[in-house]
């Protein structure tokens, strides 16, 4: 099949499948006129990729997963490090996100919100200050708003 009968059967558009082959996740049979042919393994990588991109792994895990899913002696001890290190990776950056939202929160709760020029968010990116907010109180801010808290 051609690039796109392989993008529509994957669910990977044929740019992408294109920047997979260049990182090497994907290689296509290609014929002598250099065009791409791809096969029913071809999309099953392709799906494999797409599922792990959906999760957010970052390419060089997916890299690494698409290693060991290719592995028949592959240990499964070896997948579940790399999925709770990615766990880890996400929460660390959910964690950064409530902060980044705490902030935010702040500074617009000091924003008069008016016709007057003067506003705490401008300065506050202006000034290329930290942010305002601590951690302890985005995780206290973001415990409220999950609780529904105002």
């Amino acid at each position: 099949m051609n690039i796109g009968d392989a993008a529509t059967a994957s669910g990977v558009s044929a740019k992408m499948i294109r920047h997979y082959e260049t990182l090497g996740l994907i290689r296509p049979q290609r014929l002598a006129n250099n065009y791409r042919i791809y096969n029913e393994n071809d999309v099953a990588v392709l799906r494999f990729i797409r599922h792990a991109r959906e999760l957010a792994f970052p390419l060089a895990e997916v890299k690494r997963l698409l290693a060991l899913w290719q592995d028949s002696g592959r240990q499964s001890g070896e997948v579940q490090r790399i999925a709770l290190g990615h766990v880890e990776a996400l929460e660390a950056k959910a964690r950064s996100l409530q902060a980044v939202a705490a902030s935010l929160r702040h500074l617009a709760r000091h924003c008069q919100g008016d016709s007057r020029p003067d506003c705490p968010i401008i300065e506050h990116l202006e000034s290329g200050q930290a942010a305002p907010v601590s951690e302890a109180r985005a995780r206290r801010a973001s415990h409220k708003d999950l609780a529904g808290v105002p």
